[in-house]
């Protein structure tokens, strides 16, 4: 019998979905998800594992042990995504891939991918939900939080008071959100503008209600600065009611952003204090 795998799950895609012209949804099952659970968040993650064309993996395959024996050229490269569901009981695992044609590496894996194909896992990881004892929620996010915020929406109870804002291309790629609560949920079309510029505008234009807020708030990282700054400065909102931090980096990939994201936030984590103290 094979030795099983320490650090991943391995899947296979059971079924695609296109969503929208920029957004497919890819569904992935299989007995090697057997271990793989949630546990009550929102915005679960996990990471795919994406192997070199042509290299030579060690047996059993394990991230751990191409790390430890193989040249960095060759390592796996992860990507990081949002679980948009996970089903136990058919142990059926949901991801939503934004793709721009041949752009990136997981975007044009999921648009070509089939039934059957192999996908490896690392994960989940995660750290938000709703907050059941908030007045309100803010959910605010591009393209790439939109599976969390779907997610998110579904979760909260009954007639919940949430203000949603989503920004995407253009109206087509506008997607239904189902939710019990009492979401105002405004689409931002982005069009020639840059990531996160309207979303900026459109939370520093909004009328909070009355009561404690719990706010999420991912992205692309220059625009999820910005209203950082603005919900902790301007609208005193404390980081114990924030989720808050940037999902990518334009014009970084995912390893050149991991490798600079601790950096990042221990210098807005200054400036923010600096900000506050004066």
């Amino acid at each position: 019998m094979a030795e099983k795998p320490a650090d991943h799950h391995r899947g296979v895609v059971l079924r695609t979905e296109r969503l929208s012209p920029h957004m497919v949804r890819v569904v992935i099952g299989g007995d090697g998800l057997a271990d793989f659970a949630t546990y009550g968040l929102t915005d679960h993650y996990v990471k795919i594992v994406f192997l070199v064309e042509g290299a030579d993996y060690p047996q059993p395959f394990s991230v751990k042990a191409c790390r430890e024996t193989m040249p960095r050229e060759l390592w796996p490269r992860l990507r990081t995504y949002t679980v948009r569901a996970w089903d136990p009981d058919t142990r059926e695992l949901t991801i939503d891939f934004v793709v721009h044609g041949d752009e990136g590496l997981a975007g044009p894996w999921a648009e070509r991918a089939v039934p059957g194909d192999v996908v490896y896992l690392l994960g989940p990881g995660g750290g938000y939900a709703p907050d059941p004892a908030a007045d309100w929620h803010l959910m605010v996010g591009d393209e790439s939080a939109l599976p969390a915020i779907a997610a998110s929406l579904e979760a909260l109870p009954e007639g919940v008071l949430a203000h949603v804002l989503v920004e995407v291309d253009g109206p087509e790629e506008e997607q239904k959100l189902g939710t019990a609560a009492d979401a105002r949920v405004t689409w931002l079309h982005r069009g020639g503008r840059p990531v996160g510029e309207a979303l900026v505008d459109a939370v520093r234009g909004l009328e909070f209600p009355d009561g404690a807020v719990h706010a999420f708030v991912h992205g692309e990282a220059g625009f999820v600065k910005q209203l950082r700054r603005h919900l902790r400065i301007d609208r005193g909102i404390g980081l114990d009611q924030l989720s808050i931090s940037g999902y990518w980096r334009a014009g970084v990939d995912d390893e050149g952003w991991r490798a600079v994201k601790r950096d990042w936030n221990q210098q807005v984590d200054a400036e923010e204090a600096a900000a506050i103290a004066s």
